[in-house]
């Protein structure tokens, strides 16, 4: 293919995934703001660190299944661009680790204001970005993909977005990374709905292709239900504002990504549900902080 350095460069970022590391950090950020405690520093510092472990996560993601085996030429989704030949494996190599270099120094910001529990957390996410598909045990080749976008990309991201600016954790917030990562973790399952086969076939053992297509299916559904539950919950348990169910407008580009899902022609087809759902996380997130501050005493 023919294209210019800096554009192979934007492509191996992924912008469209990006959605996954920031919406948690505005919704923790809507819950602090919500209750008096926003800091705008820790809220901006939380936002770079999300995108640049999201970025590195990413080019990690394109070295190291290259390198594996895992990316091929009968790929059926976005270009890799190392699989492609549009830069070379050293290159996206020393873009990862300058990336996740990038979101340390920033982590260091963050530790010195929240303390060890940011330590811990900041570093443990550093690890998976590598350890996602890298290291001796990768985890989206042992089937642990999920639960590790669940946890970091939900979870961890959404309560630590609180715990810098409050410097104390939140039930709500927890409750709303619950949310987040069940939406989160729905993108990743289309992604290895659609790359099933060829996963298989580079011994790339993900939950689709150790169970197939129906369950895959299933647990699309499934991350939606809990995401969809979890303002509901918060209403009925915390005394969340009502205005929370604005985050349930996420769940609108999910409709026809689901229909996809469910009917799809071939793998190819399933690339669209693939960025619906990515803009249903955001809508997600961005509801759930607006609806948090809207509704705040």
């Amino acid at each position: 293919m023919t294209m210019t350095r800096s554009r192979a460069w934007i492509l191996a970022t992924r912008p469209r995934t990006l959605t996954a590391a920031s919406a948690p950090v505005v919704a923790g950020t809507g819950f602090a703001a919500s209750d008096g405690v926003f800091a705008m520093g820790p809220a901006i510092a939380a936002l770079v660190g999300a995108l640049l472990i999201q970025i590195g996560t990413n080019l990690a993601n394109d070295y190291y299944d290259f390198i594996k085996g895992g990316d091929t030429a009968e790929r059926v989704g976005p270009i890799r661009v190392t699989q492609a030949g549009l830069l070379s494996p050293k290159a996206v190599w020393w873009g990862m680790a300058l990336t996740l270099g990038a979101a340390f120094l920033t982590g260091v910001y963050l530790v010195a204001v929240g303390g060890w529990p940011v330590l811990v957390i900041g570093l443990l996410s550093l690890l998976f970005a590598v350890a996602y598909t890298g290291g001796p045990y990768p985890l989206s080749y042992h089937g642990l993909g999920d639960v590790a976008v669940f946890l970091f990309f939900g979870l961890a991201a959404t309560a630590t977005t609180y715990y810098v600016q409050a410097l104390t954790w939140s039930p709500g917030a927890l409750l709303a990374g619950v949310g987040m990562g069940a939406f989160s973790t729905a993108i990743l399952v289309v992604n290895n709905l659609r790359d099933r086969e060829t996963d298989g076939a580079a011994g790339k053992r993900t939950l689709a292709v150790r169970f197939g297509d129906r369950f895959t299916v299933g647990q699309y559904v499934v991350c939606l239900a809990v995401a969809a539950a979890v303002p509901v919950a918060g209403i009925a348990s915390l005394a969340w504002s009502p205005w929370t169910l604005l985050a349930l407008i996420g769940l609108a580009p999910c409709r026809p990504a689901f229909q996809r899902v469910r009917d799809y022609e071939n793998r190819p087809a399933l690339n669209p549900a693939l960025g619906l759902t990515a803009r249903g996380v955001a809508f997600y997130g961005a509801g759930l902080a607006v609806g948090a501050l809207v509704g705040a005493p």
